[in-house]
């Protein structure tokens, strides 16, 4: 028990200085990329403290993902340089007017309302968070308003251009190309589970079940889900780690389920590249990414039959209301088809 007592808080120390090491190689890191960005003249010190700090508070304590924290960072950095060009020397300076002109400014360059709503909530966090730790005294941020963001309904593929799609893969893959067969694989696993991009990617070996046909998959915020896919997917899945695979490992390939030309886990980049430019030899499909076939997945589950709580599941929506977005689409597609078939529309 004593050398219990001594191990705990020994550890715990441990655990604290390798936490303040990070932290400080995180703020090093924090300024060095400001400064290649040209960005940290106009910063003060304690703005970049408070932005690693920040930095490390979403992913140690919050668990965020790579991506929300690149994009939570991201916006605040702009907020800051906003800031600071604005006449604020420290952190402290920043008042409602300052988050609202910058919004406006945001909004003045062309963003997206669903853009400058994000930015709008990322500010709000900071500046909340900061209060909390005592980086300011008072919290600018709690009295802004969200824009609203005016959502549009996604594009989403015919099912007849999803088809197509899949035979101009197939054909593609039929020269037994390693990349050419992986391609492949990886728009019939788009398509048939409904994965965000970031999910196909992280995949490894064994999170493939091919006795249920089904796909153990790390969703937003850490979240397991298993998402089913269909025979077609199935074949082209086989095919990869028979003939695409093989060809495409080198030593340190690890267990990553897609890999790249360099034989290394497969970057988001090249599957966004990938989806772009099979659909280019569809025609009049509709130019998207990864998320393109997300969208149409959910769309023609709807309209299959499937029930919403269902797809909510497979596309590991947080909420149902996320996906009833799909329930627009589905009607939407239905009036227009419609319109062009009814001799009265």
């Amino acid at each position: 028990m004593a050398g219990a007592s001594f191990v705990g808080p020994f550890l715990s120390a441990r655990r604290i200085d390798s936490a303040l090491c990070c932290q400080q190689r995180r703020y090093v890191n924090r300024r060095t990329a400001l400064e290649a960005q040209g960005g940290v003249m106009a910063l003060a010190d304690d703005m970049v403290q408070a932005l690693t700090a920040f930095d490390v508070h979403l992913r140690t304590e919050l668990g965020r993902s790579e991506n929300t924290v690149r994009a939570y960072v991201g916006d605040v950095t702009r907020l800051l340089t906003f800031a600071r060009a604005q006449g604020a020397t420290t952190l402290g300076d920043i008042e409602l007017a300052d988050l609202r002109g910058w919004l406006a400014e945001e909004d003045a360059s062309g963003h997206s309302r669903p853009t400058i709503a994000r930015r709008a909530a990322s500010a709000r966090v900071f500046t909340a968070w900061a209060n909390r730790r005592g980086y300011i005294s008072t919290d600018p941020g709690e009295r802004l308003a969200t824009p609203v963001a005016r959502r549009g309904l996604p594009n989403v593929l015919k099912q007849d251009e999803a088809t197509a799609l899949m035979s101009v893969a197939g054909v593609a893959a039929d020269d037994s190309d390693p990349v050419h067969v992986r391609n492949r694989c990886i728009v019939e696993l788009l398509y048939a589970s409904g994965m965000r991009v970031g999910e196909l990617v992280g995949l490894d070996l064994d999170d493939v079940d091919d006795s249920r046909r089904t796909l153990r998959v790390l969703g937003k915020g850490n979240k397991e889900r298993v998402v089913p896919y269909g025979i077609p997917a199935q074949r082209a899945l086989d095919e990869y780690l028979a003939h695409g695979r093989p060809a495409l490992l080198v030593q340190d390939s690890g267990p990553a389920l897609i890999l790249g030309a360099r034989g290394k886990r497969i970057d988001p980049r090249t599957v966004r590249e990938v989806v772009h430019q099979l659909l280019t030899h569809v025609p009049g499909a509709a130019d998207m990414g990864p998320h393109g076939l997300r969208h149409s997945a959910a769309t023609h589950l709807l309209e299959g039959g499937a029930d919403l709580r269902t797809v909510q599941e497979i596309l590991g929506h947080a909420t149902l209301a996320t996906t009833q977005i799909y329930t627009h689409v589905s009607v939407e597609r239905l009036r227009s088809t419609y319109e062009q078939a009814h001799p009265r529309a």
